[in-house]
């Protein structure tokens, strides 16, 4: 068998949106596939509407209904333990692919020897197969053999694992996995995988439909799940020094570990100002100084956003002044747009 897709599923029964994503790889323009279902103790009617799809496509579709919730991670393995083709693929549920999606990917990789194969992805808001807002989480230069240079810029932009195949070997060979029971789980995942494959190349296409909904991971900003990003790069630090990569790859993960671990966890929590306080600001700076006290001299380190540096340099010196200043910004801006 060429392919193995792995769908893990939760509550995805509203809107049409498990049936938008099951039907988009049904339509494939490929024949050797199969497609692997997981659904993770959904509470809605996921798994009825998987056991139909399993019962009109015996020859196309597995499901395998869990009974605990254990996130996408365990449910993503679930699916990796079980597929039997050359290639794996990953979609998330309320996603879905244009008809020659995994025609192109595999054309790709058969034409270059690639070990792993991408594309970019379309920002949508409705079920539609007209292309939104063009997100490119890889690039050209990116592509070909993964020498030493290569292999750290792939590393620290590995961009999202759902847009990409996998040669199966390589997966299990490795025993390359997600962590389970949490979110955020290619944050993890991500980078150590890239460290395994050979050659990457991209299809410099949209292929891929990201449905942006109030429900997704993305725009549910909760503090269990501010908490379930830090969890994932501390995983990412100890997978990697278990595995023997952490010398190879120490100024890449430290930059990783400062972009996701600290700066996107502090300004998500600021933003959406949670009740922890300045007690979560002080956990979070003593937690980046414990992992990588010397983060700000990496020779990756460059913060984009100016105002963003400026608040950064400023909490190292000194996190009340740092909560003060931001809480005040925050209300004067929030007064202005009610103003507006």
């Amino acid at each position: 068998m060429k392919l193995s897709i792995i769908v893990p599923v939760y509550n995805m029964a509203k809107d049409n949106k498990l049936q938008f994503c099951i039907d988009s790889l049904l339509n494939q323009t490929i024949d050797d596939y199969e497609i692997i279902a997981v659904d993770d103790a959904s509470t809605d009617d996921s798994p009825a509407i998987l056991e139909k799809y399993c019962a009109d496509y015996p020859d196309k579709v597995r499901i395998f209904l869990q009974k605990e919730n254990r996130k996408q991670g365990a449910a993503k393995n679930v699916g990796i333990n079980a597929a039997r083709g050359e290639w794996i693929g990953f979609i998330d549920s309320d996603d879905w692919i244009a008809p020659d999606y995994y025609e192109k990917l595999l054309a790709r990789a058969e034409a270059t020897g690639a070990d792993v194969v991408g594309c970019h992805y379309s920002i949508v808001n409705e079920h539609t197969y007209e292309i939104g807002k063009v997100v490119a989480t890889n690039t050209l230069e990116q592509t070909g053999e993964l020498d030493g240079e290569k292999h750290k810029n792939l590393f620290m932009h590995f961009g999202s694992m759902v847009i990409k195949i996998y040669k199966r070997k390589v997966v299990t060979d490795n025993k390359l996995d997600f962590p389970e029971g949490i979110f955020y789980e290619d944050n993890c995942a991500g980078p150590i995988w890239s460290a395994y494959f050979t050659h990457f190349e991209l299809v410099d296409e949209p292929l891929y439909y990201y449905y942006q909904h109030a429900e997704s991971t993305v725009h549910t900003v909760d503090m269990s799940r501010l908490y379930n990003r830090m969890t994932a790069c501390e995983l990412l630090k100890e997978k990697m020094t278990e595995r023997g990569l952490i010398g190879k790859y120490h100024d890449e993960l430290e930059y990783l570990f400062t972009i996701t671990y600290f700066k996107n966890t502090l300004f998500s929590y600021m933003l959406a100002k949670h009740t922890e306080g300045i007690g979560f600001v002080k956990k979070l700076k003593a937690g980046m100084l414990e992992h990588f006290p010397n983060f700000r001299n990496n020779k990756y380190y460059v913060i984009p956003d100016a105002e963003e540096a400026k608040m950064i340099d400023m909490l190292m010196k000194n996190t009340t002044l740092f909560y003060v200043y931001y809480s005040l910004l925050w209300f004067y801006r929030r007064k202005v747009r009610h103003q507006q």
